[in-house]
Parts: C-alpha cells; structure tokens; sequence
C-alpha cells in the first residue's frame, strides 16, 4: 500500500523540527514503514548559505545527513500507530558509510530516497540515496531510536 504524499503540515504533526531545521518539504512515494523519498528544497535563502561558503553556498553534508534523519522520522512516525509515537522523539543513534559525491548546490530540488533497512524494538535502521536531477550527491546509513519525551 503506498500513499501519495504527506505534505509540510503533516510532517510537522510527526516531528518536533521547526524553522530553520525542518529540512525536508514532503514525503512521496511513500511505503508506510518501508520506503519513501523526501522532498527538500534547498534555496538561496537557506540558512546556511550565508555562511557555508560566501559567494560559493554548498549544502553542508551534516545538513544532508540531518535531512536523511528527519524523513526517516517522518516515515516511520507516521507509519505507526498515533497512540505507540504519542510523547515520542526519534532520536539519530549513528551513521555509517556516509558519502558525499557531490556538492548541493542552491537552488535545487534534493531527493532523498530513504528505505528501512530493519528495526528492533525501538531501534531502527535506515539507508539513503540523495540525487539532484537524477545525479547522486550522496548516500548514508543510519540508525535512529524512539524515545521518551521528558
């Protein structure tokens, strides 16, 4: 079963993230708890331009990274039941095998697909592939938990 997309509305319902670090735009093609590809776009107004680096802006890849994180958090909290995510965060554990191919540079659309590789308990493992214009940019794996909020 696969959804069309869940828009910046819902994926604010699903994360704690806001303006400037809400990342990703929309989630599509989305297999609940399998698959999805996030949407980010990356402006000459993103926050980071300014700084990294002046009259040449890349996208640092922490921020990649980050944005791989936030639509696997996004995927999997709304792949869930409400009730079980209800006073939860999800919280980024690891990452493994982090390239960077390319630099992102603004003004561009970055596709992220992500896929859940397994998960344990409240442990889960994910990989990405991030592409511009069908050109990868990088890849990643990750591992992320569920916690508690305090």
């Amino acid at each position: 079963m696969t959804k069309d997309f869940i828009d910046r509305k819902i994926i604010e319902s699903l994360l704690p993230h806001r303006e400037p670090m809400l990342l990703i735009d929309k989630l599509i093609n989305i297999v609940p708890l399998k698959s999805a590809t996030a949407i980010v776009n990356v402006k000459k107004t993103s926050f980071f331009v300014q700084g990294h680096f002046p009259g040449q802006p890349v996208m640092p890849g922490v921020l990649i990274v980050e944005a791989f994180g936030q639509a696997a958090a996004a995927l999997t909290a709304y792949g869930i039941d409400p009730k079980e995510y209800e006073n939860k965060l999800v919280y980024l554990m690891s990452v493994q095998n982090a390239k960077f191919r390319n630099p992102v540079i603004p003004d561009c659309q970055l596709n992220l697909d992500i896929e859940s590789i397994r998960s344990h308990g409240r442990v889960w493992k994910y990989k990405g592939i991030a592409y511009v214009d069908g050109k990868k940019m990088a890849e990643a794996e990750w591992s992320a938990t569920i916690v508690d909020k305090k």
